[in-house]
Order: structure tokens, then C-alpha cells, then sequence
């Protein structure tokens, strides 16, 4: 090639017992993918001052939809590296339940109802059928067995091994994503968009039911914990937000339930969370109950109106979160312990969580905080805009699968709470008081 000279190709793959595809004409395919995208990206409804970082997260949402169903994988990578030389190493080709109720926040909230719509289309197939065998993590077309193996002749990106295809977190017993389902619901119904048919009676009631006899138990956790199943707060924290938004639900006539008996639930799940799940010697939330170790998780508690942002134990878990969590501005997801997640220590910090941070800074009324927070975040993205899950700040590069989905609902949702005023997940801020 010299300088001037264009020269196009295609590649096609297509099953052996299908016929050949026609020839593509490439540059008119080039210009319609263009157009396409251009026509899509004007739909967005946000105009402020972090556009350019928006619109480019919001596309990579997009790019990670699987048209057919409309779920989102999390990632298109597997086994990319939490930290250099590290084992912690996982498939995210798949779709999480965890990401649901931040991820239809940041596509309603964009002006994307379509896209919204088809996500929980997604969500309510894959969670079809009884409570107690919900998945946390299921596949694009709503698989639920996620086979987990180690590919040893695969020395890994950077030589961190192992290789891994499938994941066993498919198996394992999260109480939060009940309310990750919960609220996903109830942010739809908020939004206008109309209910498939018999949802509230198909998936909200037998979940609050299912609730009733297993909320108080330990689970594996929002971090899929590969120790002892334990009592984690952020789960019992998200099981009372599964009876408030079914509460809410009710009053609103959305859907049929016993409201008396699930405010007494509401009430029994909030007091317990409170009186076990707060250190006073630490004056913080931990991660779980007894324990002395803290949880970037806990800071969801104002943003789902378990508790307001000014209240003492919520300011007092902040600071300790500050102390103990951060490094240069990112915040950890929690304090490490083989005994607890049975991994060894090693990775970079959570960006999710720092977006969550200047979330809570924003609650607070503590504006420059956020902001400063947040504008060191579209920094440390790729030249084409883009983040992985993770990030060193140390080393100052970016870890884990690569992009990664919740970092982008993150950047999006905090942009549009610093620029809009900031709106609470489903409920308004007198909802924590109401609830106790």
C-alpha cells in the first residue's frame, strides 16, 4: 500500500450446511453502519457537560447488546487480568443479573426506552420460573448452566493464567439480586413503560414469598464469594429493597399483596441490618455480620433509601471506606481476605464502586467532591473511550475484562446525577424513614 490507496476487504464465516452469503459491498455497508449509529446516538437525551464521555458509554452499551433477546453481556472478554501475574481471573461473556436495576437506570435516563424495554424483556425471561432456582449470571439467549473450566494450555494474557470459559458463580445463592430484580421492575413501571402481560403476579409476589423464609440466610454475595457462604450486609441490605419496592408496588396497584404482613418483614430486615450489620468501634457498616471488614457495597444504602446520606452510620461507613479502601482517588470493592472470597489477595481498584462514591458525595451536597472524583474517571479510559472493570492506580493502567459494562452504566448514571440534580434509584429520599 502507499499513501492514497484505499483497498477494502471482508471476511465472512457462516455454518458449513448453510449457503454462502452474497458478496458484501463494502463501502455502502461502511456508510450505513455509520448512518445507523449516528441516527442512534442523536437519540440521546443528554446535553451537559459530559456528552462526549456519555454518548461513547452509552454506545458500548449498545455494542454489548445481543440483538436477538436484548441482554447485555457484561463483558466480551474472558480472563483478562485483575492484577499482573494474578489468578483472579473470570469468563464475563455473560449477562448479570446485578447489573440490572443501574444499567435500565442509565438507558432510561438517556432517552433509550427501547433499549430499556428489550432489557427487561430479557431479564423477566431469564428469570422465569420459581424464586429459589434465580440465577445471578445467565448466558445471552438466557442459558442458566455456565460450565466453568480452566484451559491449561493457555498461558494467558500477559502470562496471568488461568484461561477460564464458563463461570461457576451460576450456582451460587445471592439474596441481592432479588432486589436488583425488584427495583429493575419497579423503575419500569415508574417510567411508563407498559407491563408484559401477568408480570407482577408471574415474578414480584412469589419473590416477596419466596423472601420470607430465605432472606436470612447467608448467601455467597454481590462479589460471588468463592469462601464460606456468610450473612453479608449489602445482601440483606438489597432483600429489604426487594420488599420496599414490592410495598411500593402495591400501594400504586401495580400488583396483588399482603402489605401488612410485608411491612413487618420490610421492618424485621431493617432493624436486623442495623443492629448486626453496624461495628460501633468502627463506626461503619461491614461486610458482614461480626465482622471487622469493610464493603465498598454498603454504599448502595442511600442510593436505594435504606438509609438517608446524611445519617451518622452512613457518613461514618463513608469515612472508614476513605480511609481503609481507597488509593489514589479509586476505591477498592473490599477488604481482602482468602478466608472470606477463598481467593489470595491481588487486584486494582473497583471503578464502579469510585462512581458510587461521587454518587454518595453528590447525596451529601458535596459537589466539588464529586465532581473532582468523577472528572478523574473519563481520564483513565483508552484512546477510543472505553473502560475495563478495574484499575491500577499505581501503575496506572486499566484491569480486568475489558470494556467492561457496569464501569460504563457507572460513568453514565453519576453524569447524569451531577448534571440533572441528583434522583435517587426508584424512590425519593424520605423512603429510609418510612421504611423504619
Amino acid at each position: 500500500m502507499a499513501e492514497g490507496q484505499k483497498a477494502s476487504f471482508d471476511l465472512t464465516w457462516y455454518p458449513s450446511h448453510q449457503s454462502e452469503p452474497l458478496p458484501l459491498k463494502i463501502d455502502k455497508a461502511i456508510q450505513g453502519t455509520q448512518d445507523w449509529w449516528r441516527e442512534w446516538s442523536d437519540r440521546c437525551s443528554y446535553h451537559c457537560k459530559w456528552r462526549d464521555a456519555v454518548l461513547r458509554s452509552l454506545i458500548t452499551l449498545k455494542a454489548l447488546t445481543f440483538l436477538p433477546t436484548g441482554g447485555i453481556a457484561a463483558a466480551p472478554t474472558t480472563s483478562l487480568l485483575e492484577l499482573l501475574g494474578g489468578v483472579r481471573n473470570w469468563d464475563y461473556r455473560f449477562c448479570r443479573v446485578r447489573d440490572a436495576t443501574l444499567t435500565l437506570h442509565s438507558l432510561l435516563d438517556a432517552g433509550y426506552h427501547d433499549e430499556a424495554r428489550e432489557w427487561r424483556e430479557w431479564l423477566l425471561r431469564a428469570v422465569a420460573g420459581s424464586p429459589s432456582e434465580l440465577n445471578i449470571v445467565y448466558g445471552l439467549r438466557g442459558e442458566r448452566r455456565l460450565t466453568e473450566l480452566e484451559l491449561p494450555w493457555l498461558s494467558g494474557y500477559e502470562n496471568s493464567a488461568p484461561v477460564r470459559t464458563g463461570n461457576a458463580a451460576y450456582s451460587q445463592f445471592q439474596l441481592h439480586i432479588f432486589g436488583e430484580v425488584a427495583n429493575t421492575l419497579f423503575q419500569c413501571r415508574q417510567a411508563g413503560l407498559k407491563p408484559p402481560k401477568n408480570e407482577g403476579e408471574d415474578v414480584a409476589q412469589p419473590m416477596i414469598e419466596f423472601l420470607e423464609t430465605a432472606w436470612d440466610r447467608p448467601d455467597d454475595g454481590i462479589w460471588e464469594m468463592r469462601g464460606p457462604r456468610r450473612h453479608f450486609v449489602h445482601s440483606k441490605m438489597m432483600a429489604w429493597d426487594a420488599v420496599d419496592r414490592a410495598i411500593r408496588s402495591v400501594e400504586q396497584g401495580w400488583i396483588a399483596g399482603d402489605i401488612a404482613r410485608w411491612k413487618t418483614l420490610r421492618t424485621t430486615i431493617h432493624e436486623q441490618v442495623c443492629r448486626q450489620g453496624f461495628d460501633a468501634g468502627l463506626n461503619s457498616f461491614v461486610q458482614y455480620y461480626g465482622s471487622k471488614h469493610l464493603d465498598a457495597s454498603v454504599l448502595m444504602m442511600p442510593l436505594v433509601g435504606f438509609l438517608p446520606a446524611n445519617d451518622a452510620r452512613v457518613i461514618g461507613t463513608v469515612k472508614a471506606i476513605e480511609t481503609h479502601l481507597m488509593e489514589g482517588g479509586f476505591v477498592g470493592r473490599y477488604t481482602q481476605d482468602p478466608a472470606v472470597d477463598g481467593m489470595p489477595h491481588g487486584e486494582g481498584k473497583f471503578l464502579a464502586r469510585t462512581f458510587w462514591l461521587a454518587d454518595h458525595y453528590a447525596l451529601r451536597g458535596r459537589h466539588e467532591d464529586a465532581i473532582r472524583i468523577f472528572d478523574r474517571l473519563p481520564g483513565i479510559r483508552n484512546d477510543v473511550g472505553l473502560l475495563s472493570e478495574e484499575y491500577d492506580p499505581v501503575a496506572k493502567r486499566l484491569l480486568g475484562n475489558f470494556p467492561q459494562a457496569f464501569s460504563h452504566v457507572g460513568l453514565v448514571n453519576t453524569a447524569l446525577n451531577l448534571s440533572r440534580g441528583f434522583r435517587q434509584l426508584a424512590v425519593g429520599p424520605a423512603a429510609a424513614v418510612d421504611s423504619r
